[in-house]
């Protein structure tokens, strides 16, 4: 491994899993099904061909330099792998959950305070890996991707936003199986969603529990006075999908020139609503007339991120300053 590292392994099983038992921690957001992308590593040699579940997610580009998805990967034999110095660094946390309250009616904030390691540095934007234990829904440990929501200053907590799924496996064991004093192990931090250096505007776009990369990144701002100029759109059903819109219109009175401009896509009458109305990806068609100058920051479902990039990048944006984290 990285022509540093030698280790033998029992055959048979992933090599993501493999990984994970000598405490090499590779970020995957679907528990290993091949279907988020997320577990690419190079493996030059003892791997065979990619399988049809892998090719999708693999450019003709990281095929030629032998990238593959690590939950694919079989370990049948001697493999070499090389793996992003970045990632040597993850380290594993035992956690306690400190606090859990409901956002919405299908979301809940979760805090875990770190218990062994004490405190995590990371950066606004990026996410942990939370290990969910055997129960009814697995027969064995798996593990999910949550962003962080919680600014990098809190370094002994951790504060996430999770979504129900029906039937997921780790929604399902947060929202009717976790409880306060909890022990909940996570690994982390990863991921390259952050705010870059510079001064140019930031447009943001998210929803649901896209949120918790948002917040982060703009509790960081507020906190070392950051002056550029922000605008964040979030796009919800209707108002029982809103939440946290009282700490975003604090935010407005703390940042120097932040504006938070939520909009319903499908209000109703008993909403009483009288903000903007449409898809998300619509209403920011309607406020952003010239983003050439800015930089984007979405979080979200692939099809609202796909159709975000659209939008700016009719309005001048370069692709190259389109960032975004998508929810597998």
């Amino acid at each position: 491994m990285n022509e540093k590292r030698k280790f033998r392994a029992s055959g048979g099983r992933p090599l993501l899993t493999t990984l994970k038992e000598e405490g090499i921690f590779i970020p995957s957001a679907c528990g290993g099904r091949g279907s988020c992308g997320l577990c690419k590593l190079q493996v030059p040699s003892g791997a065979g061909a990619p399988s049809a579940t892998e090719q999708p997610w693999l450019s003709a580009e990281e095929q030629r330099r032998q990238v593959r998805l690590g939950c694919q990967v079989k370990v049948k034999g001697a493999l070499a792998v090389r793996i992003p110095d970045e990632l040597l660094s993850v380290r594993q946390y035992r956690t306690e959950v400190a606090a859990i309250r409901d956002l919405t009616y299908d979301i809940k904030e979760v805090r875990l305070r770190l218990v062994e390691p004490r405190q995590m540095d990371f950066i606004a934007g990026q996410f942990i890996q939370f290990e969910v234990p055997s129960y009814a829904l697995t027969d064995e440990p798996v593990y999910r991707a949550y962003s962080i929501a919680s600014p990098p200053s809190a370094r002994g907590e951790i504060e996430l936003e999770i979504r129900y799924v029906p039937n997921g496996i780790c929604t399902t064991y947060v929202h009717r199986h976790l409880k306060v004093g909890d022990a909940v192990t996570i690994n982390g931090p990863y991921g390259d969603f952050f705010l870059r250096e510079g001064d140019r505007d930031i447009i943001c776009v998210a929803g649901g529990s896209g949120m918790a990369p948002i917040k982060s990144i703009l509790l960081d701002m507020q906190e070392k006075r950051m002056a550029r100029r922000a605008r964040y759109f979030f796009g919800a059903r209707s108002a029982r999908d809103l939440f946290l819109v009282d700490d975003m219109r604090a935010l407005e009175k703390q940042l120097a020139d932040f504006r938070f401009i939520p909009a319903l896509s499908q209000p109703q009458p008993e909403d009483h609503w009288t903000g903007e109305t449409g898809l998300v990806t619509q209403v920011l068609d309607r406020h952003v007339p010239d983003a050439s100058g800015s930089e984007a920051y979405l979080c979200g479902s692939p099809l609202m991120i796909d159709a975000c990039v659209k939008v700016l990048k009719a309005k001048g944006m370069p692709e190259d300053r389109i960032h975004f984290d998508k929810f597998a």
